[in-house]
């Protein structure tokens, strides 16, 4: 015959086990999406683009590929947002400023921060930038129109390997979603400053 003593002693270790898995589950929930963004950041998973802290140390090569500028904005987010070119040619291992133009067209001030992949995505580990406006969120004033920069190159290591051998054309792509609170971490590791056309690099 099991003791009352020995019972509870039991009840109360499946409790603790029991508070111990949800307490665990909860916390793998939490950690799950930035671990997420570290993988794709790492690995460039799902066309997810690398942040360089400096241009290539080597000169560019010869080959070029055309990069070509994709321009999105979700709902609720007032804003006209597009590329001032719709592509550009360049050598790998060249690095390039273009610029991204955007209006906030409401009477209010809004906030709101860029998602980003290339395609095809087996070029996310390759596309490299030093300093994008989606490292961090923007803030608008009403009717701002303020021109955005995206200093990047592509990885002359892309070369080596035989998956892009035929590659000739990289889509670049920006999403801006709304913010509502007032302070959100990057999509992306790195920080810049907005500052219009300020020296290549700086935002």
């Amino acid at each position: 015959m099991t003791s009352p003593l020995r019972g509870l002693r039991r009840d109360a270790m499946v409790a603790a086990t029991c508070g111990f898995v949800v307490a665990l589950m909860v916390g793998a929930a939490y950690a799950a999406v930035p671990f997420y963004n570290w993988f794709c950041r790492t690995t460039g998973f799902n066309g997810t683009t690398q942040v360089a802290i400096s241009a290539p140390s080597g000169a560019p090569l010869d080959r070029k590929v055309t990069v070509r500028f994709d321009s999105n904005v979700a709902g609720g987010l007032p804003w006209k947002f597009e590329p001032e070119q719709n592509e550009v040619e360049v050598r790998i291992g060249e690095v390039k400023t273009v610029f991204y133009r955007v209006t906030n067209r409401s009477a209010r001030t809004t906030t709101g921060q860029a998602a980003y992949n290339v395609a095809p995505l087996t070029v996310g580990s390759y596309f490299e930038k030093i300093n994008c406006f989606c490292f961090t969120e923007q803030t608008m004033e009403p009717g701002e129109t303020r021109d955005m920069p995206v200093v990047f190159y592509v990885d002359p290591s892309i070369v080596k390997d035989s998956e892009n051998d035929t590659l000739n054309t990289i889509t670049l792509s920006y999403t801006f979603y709304p913010l509502r609170e007032s302070a959100m971490k990057p999509l992306a590791s790195g920080e810049a400053k907005n500052s219009g056309r300020g020296e290549e690099g700086e935002l």
